[in-house]
């Protein structure tokens, strides 16, 4: 099997992949279906009622994620799983059966889609805990790689699934199908041979659990570097349903279609960054920093495309050096911190990329509605490569950093650390070792 699959390999894996694929299908027809619900059976269109049903769905992360991480550290991050993907399969069928049956009604939708941000919030330190568990440490870089590969290929076949379904059976055998994907999550956990699965060390249950984990995070300065990073980007400029929507509509002129299209298209890139980083065994903050500053440049060149085609052709870099950086980032941390801190530390990773959006989303959005949908979108970009040239300056003179210039066997720069360099000298030495008993002998 090639190395951008080579976790599939592994039986418990591959199961796991199969199961995640098919419930993020669900999930992004679910998604869809709500706000279609939302804004054409229960509303005349309004987008601020969907603009609630998102802020339910995402503000219970920013205060439960953290405790979900001491849980995933402290419990059996498969138990954990099961349970919340019960729980979201039943959110969803409760919404299919209200819809179905005639009864729902705006409160309804508001009600549940706290729920599955509760729900949701507790699911996602424990998922990140449990792809470490799945296979062995060497290719945990290439399995989170191919779950950001699932989730956006799903995101690219789910919403054109979910669009023929409501025009054929409408939105509540949406959320039926969607709670029954959720079954087959289960269903792949339950089939695992628990007897193969990587042993993680467990927490014990002691007063400030979270104040550990934020202390050992202060004393990576790795870490920070990658959170302040992701941070950053994730606030100003993975923006794209607001900057696509109003490029879309404002500078082009297109309807809903339109907008669509530049999600699929976006999805592609993202599909393609997820597959080639599914190839690097060890991702570092290097290859985050560099993908931030690629995003940076990539989305200016977007900004300022001037048709239509060639602003959806420039979504496709665009997609690539974001989900490069992030799962980059993903990998990087949980391959170099302490299993049993894992829980905590990618706690911390996820409420940073998904709490950052609500921060920064108000400010792009009122960029938008001053200086048009181009301004929103280079205030992202311009943030993306200053705090990427900034990390770049800030890791070369705290780490002694060495950048240099090679043109074979292409023109690239090299960047080495301390510890590379001294290892590359002494290659060198026992190279010259070697030679020089090999020439004494004879």
């Amino acid at each position: 099997m090639s190395t951008t699959f080579a976790s599939l390999s592994i039986r418990n894996y591959r199961i796991w992949f199969l199961g995640a694929l098919v419930a993020n299908v669900g999930t992004w027809m679910q998604r869809v279906a709500q706000d279609w619900l939302v804004l054409t059976e229960l509303t005349d269109h309004d987008g601020f009622a969907v603009g609630v049903v998102t802020a339910l769905q995402f503000a219970p992360a920013v205060v439960l994620t953290p405790l979900a991480g001491i849980l995933a550290d402290r419990y059996d991050p498969r138990k954990i799983l099961i349970v919340t993907q019960s729980l979201l399969g039943v959110l969803a069928a409760v919404l299919g059966a209200l819809v179905l049956g005639g009864h729902a009604q705006l409160w309804h939708v508001y009600v549940l889609a706290l729920g599955l941000g509760i729900v949701s919030a507790l699911d996602a330190p424990a998922r990140q805990v449990f792809v470490s568990a799945l296979v062995p440490s060497e290719r945990l870089g290439n399995a989170v790689s191919l779950n950001s590969a699932s989730f956006n290929a799903a995101r690219l076949i789910g919403p054109g699934i979910a669009g023929l379904a409501i025009a054929a059976v409408g939105t509540g055998w949406v959320f039926l199908i969607n709670a029954i994907s959720f079954a087959f999550t289960i269903a792949a956990m339950l089939a695992m041979r628990v007897s193969e699965l990587e042993r993680l060390p467990r927490a014990t249950r002691s007063p400030g659990a979270l104040r550990a984990g934020l202390r050992y995070v202060r004393g990576r300065s790795d870490i920070v570097v990658i959170l302040v990073v992701l941070f950053v980007v994730a606030a100003f400029g993975l923006n794209f349903q607001l900057t696509s929507a109003v490029m879309a509509t404002e500078e082009f002129g297109r309807d809903a279609d339109g907008y669509g299209v530049l999600g699929s298209v976006l999805a592609i890139g993202s599909l393609a960054g997820a597959l080639l980083a599914a190839r690097r065994v060890r991702p570092r903050v290097r290859l985050v920093v560099g993908a931030a500053f690629g995003f940076g440049v990539a989305s200016t060149l977007m900004a300022l495309a001037p048709t239509y085609l060639l602003y959806a052709l420039a979504t496709i870099p665009v997609g690539f050096f974001s989900l490069t950086m992030i799962t980059s980032a993903n990998a990087a941390i949980q391959l170099s911190t302490d299993p049993v801190m894992r829980g905590r530390v990618m706690s911390l990773y996820v409420l940073v990329l998904f709490g950052a959006t609500p921060i920064g989303s108000p400010i792009v959005g009122w960029i938008a509605a001053e200086w048009g949908g181009r301004a929103s979108i280079l205030v992202g970009s311009i943030s993306a490569m200053v705090i990427a040239l900034l990390a770049a300056l800030w890791t070369r003179r705290r780490w002694g950093i060495e950048v240099t210039y090679e043109r074979r066997p292409r023109p690239h720069l090299v960047l080495t650390s301390p510890e590379e360099r001294a290892a590359r000298e002494q290659a060198q030495i026992d190279v010259a070792a070697d030679e020089s008993g090999t020439r004494t002998a004879a």
